[in-house]
């Protein structure tokens, strides 16, 4: 008796499934849940801060899909082991409080040599750290070979405890873009307008 073509089409694309099918149940499964907002006591000392800051900084941050300590050889990004004291030697005039802001809110500022660019700005989505959540963390990058200093209501070139959300910066302070802000002076009294230019806005 011969067999159709059409079954035979027909039973080739059935065993085909039911193999895949099987061989994709005995792949683990791994459900990927999204990250636990932190919930930050504004009353935290900084060593607490150094413990929220690694939860944050192996979790929600996602710093280590990257960066690695205590490894060496060919790394995509500068393994962390004691960045705490070298963060204070990077950047000339930077403490490790300017450095590791930088490297957060503004990751392409500098770069280590030997490295290329690639990190994220965390503080924008998809990872979205807030402004207390960095402090955190920098917090417990200081403890990564030096003495965490960082508290709260710690004020850098980014953020500044109170200051309104998107609050223009203060005349004489250095922005995220780098230019310093300069008040802009009046014009005398009776002064006409200056006339708009041309070709241009």
């Amino acid at each position: 008796m011969t067999v159709p073509v059409i079954a035979r089409i027909g039973a080739l694309i059935l065993a085909s499934t039911a193999f895949y099918t099987f061989v994709g149940q005995m792949v683990p499964q791994k459900m990927v849940l999204p990250p636990e907002e932190t919930v930050l006591n504004t009353e935290m000392t900084t060593a607490e801060m150094v413990v929220v800051g690694r939860q944050i900084f192996e979790g929600k941050g996602l710093c280590v899909t990257c960066h690695t300590i205590g490894k060496t050889g060919a790394l995509r990004f500068p393994d962390l082991a004691g960045v705490g004291a070298r963060a204070k030697t990077r950047v000339p005039g930077f403490s490790d409080i300017d450095y590791f802001a930088q490297t957060m809110y503004e990751p392409n500022a500098f770069i280590v040599p030997g490295f290329n660019p690639g990190m994220p700005e965390i503080s924008k989505p998809p990872i979205g750290l807030s402004d207390q959540e960095i402090l955190t963390v920098m917090a417990y990058l200081q403890s990564l070979g030096g003495t965490p200093n960082v508290t709260l209501k710690t004020s850098h070139r980014y953020y500044s405890p109170g200051a309104p959300t998107g609050a223009a910066p203060t005349p004489g302070t250095v922005p995220p873009g780098g230019a310093v802000a300069t008040p802009t002076p009046a014009p005398p009294p009776g002064t006409p307008a200056p006339a708009p230019k041309k070709g241009g806005q």
